[in-house]
């Protein structure tokens, strides 16, 4: 009987009824997208960092890896202290560079990378193999659709360009090898891997035995602070920097997005708050001589109390229902975006929806309608029964 009334209240005012859902809805959407921003770029980091098991990263003492020509030479001799680390179980280096492909009027630019195949994390081969042999490379989508070229194809690349002069130097000619995604390239970058030998050689004197970082996998028994710590105390060219503290630099960075996310969560939760609790006061007061009736006849207060806070809660569960739906459209809209964002990863996702939070979040916002329908439904409770009936037999 309750349930009846309360559908029969909710669609007197249909329309009523159905603009107050879609503005839970909005709010719902609103709060789910906050919850999303608050866990996803975190996550998205994390999930960048420690793809590929690499758990320490040693570049230039002060500088971060690929800031400008900053390296570190004596790489081989480096490589061999690395590799006598106790705990140490692989060692994976990495030169960065700037390639430049020869093209009718000028040249297109591409950042490159020198690894060693097999060990090396920076990128998820789609098409073709891995850049193994000399005079091999790998090519991302943006660098193939920029020099016209497909797998199999070959390529002049230089490490030296004089735009005014319009000359190359340490040029040579590669085979497309395969396609390759970057991981911690911008979705519309250029970008080319190949042996690091090659680009070491293809660099001359500048960047021979160089290295721009170095990552290390470290075996899951071995302490990896001891592990960066004994670096940093042995290596004074270098500097080594765990995943851990690399992920509690960037919880730092993104506090910002987070105390943002809870502020705008908060405003929207509050702003549901209101919404239903004016749509189903409105009702209340509609239908003060029906309740009246209802407690005159012998109706209980419990269950008119059970059925307005039942009305609230029916208004909450709907907009939650059709804010999770526009609340994961509007996030991946949104991530379109900000994955145009410059120089941000590809893979690096703004609204991560995980299932936990979700519905905690969404919860809340069901929390919020059932105390949103309480401060009505006590009125409705407690209204006199023969002085509303009096004035509402006046009226």
């Amino acid at each position: 009987m309750i349930g009846v009334l309360a559908a029969a209240s909710l669609l007197r005012h249909r329309a009523r009824t159905a603009l107050a859902v879609a503005g839970v809805a909005v709010s719902a959407a609103m709060v789910l997208d906050m919850v999303m921003l608050s866990t996803g770029m975190r996550e998205s980091f994390r999930s960048l960092l420690e793809r590929g098991g690499f758990q320490v990263r040693v570049g230039p003492r002060g500088a971060m890896p690929f800031d400008g020509e900053a390296t570190v030479g004596g790489g081989a001799g480096l490589l061999d202290t690395l590799r006598a680390i106790r705990g140490i179980t692989m060692v994976a280096p990495v030169l960065g560079a700037t390639l430049h492909a020869p093209q009718p009027g000028g040249a297109v630019a591409a950042f490159a990378l020198g690894v060693i195949a097999g060990s090396q994390g920076d990128y998820v081969l789609q098409e073709g193999h891995e850049a193994v042999a000399d005079g091999e490379v790998v090519l991302n989508d943006p660098m193939l659709a920029a020099v016209r070229r497909r797998v199999g194809d070959t390529l002049t690349l230089a490490t030296g360009y004089d735009p005014q002069l319009r000359t190359f130097s340490g040029g040579r000619t590669l085979r497309i090898a395969g396609r390759v995604r970057f991981r911690y390239l911008a979705a519309d970058q250029r970008g080319a891997a190949l042996p690091l030998a090659t680009l070491q050689a293809m660099g001359g004197d500048a960047r021979r035995d160089r290295l721009s970082l170095v990552m290390l996998r470290v075996d899951p028994a071995a302490d990896v602070e001891a592990i960066r710590a004994g670096i940093d105390a042995a290596l004074p060219r270098v500097s080594a920097l765990s995943t851990a503290t690399a992920l509690q630099q960037a919880e730092q960075r993104l506090s910002y997005f987070r105390q943002l996310a809870f502020i705008l969560g908060s405003i929207s939760l509050v702003v549901g708050f209101l919404l239903v609790t004016t749509i189903v006061t409105v009702s209340v007061h509609e239908r003060v001589g029906e309740i009246a009736v209802m407690r005159a006849i012998g109706v209980s207060r419990r269950h008119v109390v059970q059925q307005v806070v039942l009305e609230g809660l029916v208004l909450s569960l709907a907009g939650s229902a059709g804010g999770l739906a526009l609340g994961l459209v509007t996030a991946r809209w949104l991530d379109s975006i900000l994955a145009t964002f410059p120089g941000l990863p590809e893979s690096v996702d703004f609204f991560l929806f995980q299932s936990i939070p979700a519905l905690a979040a969404l919860g809340m916002l069901v929390l919020t309608g059932l105390a949103a329908g309480a401060i009505p439904a006590w009125r409705a409770a407690t209204l006199p029964v023969a002085a509303t009936l009096r004035r509402e037999a006046v009226a």
